[in-house]
């Protein structure tokens, strides 16, 4: 009796290790930390390239669908260039924008910048020139980028002159919602850009 009672149990250890059903999957602890996001590697973002790229961006959208131009941001994402996710001022006044982002992208742009045919002009320009940035409430620092020859595409065609201003780089932001606000002015000109990011992780 008791030898039928020790087959017993074994036949049915045996039997429960053989099920079909497998067990739940161990579950991650709540408060463990979502990697990070791998920033896109792209070449060095240099002065020129980065006026080169923003300029070319901003000056050959389709009618109506400028960056610089767009109130509410529904153009923001339009025509980016690999390796950065570009910002823009307005050409005077304010505007409200609502744009996703992605994580693995840093941002540029300018708070005050103008392309001009000789550096002279620009020079004038930058000496007035005023602006701040502001991330999430909290200051980011401008860089003074002096006249640099480039040549940008636009509507009619590649073109050549002399930018500069006060711009801006902000690495890649950490998923979920964050603010941007670029203000800036040179003389006569002013021009505040507010931006409500969606910082989104791509698949």
């Amino acid at each position: 009796m008791i030898r039928r009672h020790v087959l017993i149990g074994l036949i049915g250890a045996l039997l429960a290790g053989c099920s079909s059903t497998p067990e739940p999957a161990p579950t991650p602890p709540a408060n463990e930390a979502e990697p990070a996001a791998e920033p896109v590697k792209a070449e060095p973002l240099t002065a020129q390239r980065l006026q080169t790229v923003w300029w070319s961006w901003a000056s050959s959208a389709e009618p109506g669908q400028n960056p610089v131009e767009d109130p509410t941001g529904q153009y923001c994402g339009d025509s980016q260039p690999f390796g950065v996710w570009l910002i823009a001022g307005t050409p005077g006044g304010s505007a409200d924008r609502h744009c996703q982002v992605p994580a693995t992208l840093p941002l540029a742009g300018p708070a005050a910048t103008q392309v001009t045919k000789d550096a002279a002009s620009c020079t004038r320009f930058l000496t007035a020139a005023k602006g701040e940035a502001l991330l999430d409430g909290k200051p980011v620092q401008l860089e003074k980028i002096e006249p640099t020859k480039i040549t940008y595409d636009s509507e009619q065609g590649a073109k050549d002159g002399y930018s500069c201003g006060l711009w801006v780089r902000i690495d890649p932001l950490s998923p979920g919602q964050h603010s941007l606000t670029l203000r800036g002015s040179s003389g006569t000109f002013h021009n505040e850009a507010n931006y409500d990011l969606m910082v989104v992780r791509l698949p």
